[in-house]
């Protein structure tokens, strides 16, 4: 069964384009991680100031492999030097239904 992990970063007001920048800066780095599904990065629109990290994984332990592998590591290292965020929390969940259009 896959699994949803999704990273709610709390973002000071003005600080979300530096953190979509390194966002960008790094998209694909993940991708030939063993049970990588997706990733997506939500921008608060209206009502909250957290942005959504979602992430789509075969198992839980392929997400935890990633957290623990250099390419982590060094995917992250520039944020702890100069934090955009002032806090975030991880929301897990396994997908129990989906819907996708056919191509």
């Amino acid at each position: 069964m896959a699994v949803v992990k999704i990273n709610a970063i709390k973002v000071p007001e003005g600080n979300g384009p530096e953190l979509e920048k390194r966002f960008a800066a790094r998209l694909g780095v993940v991708d030939g991680q063993p049970g990588f599904l997706g990733f997506e990065l939500l921008r608060p629109v209206s009502g909250d100031d957290r942005y959504f990290v979602v992430t789509h994984w075969e198992t839980h332990e392929d997400f935890v492999a990633w957290r623990g592998s250099q390419a982590s590591a060094e995917a992250h290292s520039g944020e702890r030097a100069k934090p955009v965020a002032s806090g975030a929390d991880l929301l897990e969940f396994e997908v129990v239904l989906g819907s996708k259009p056919k191509q």
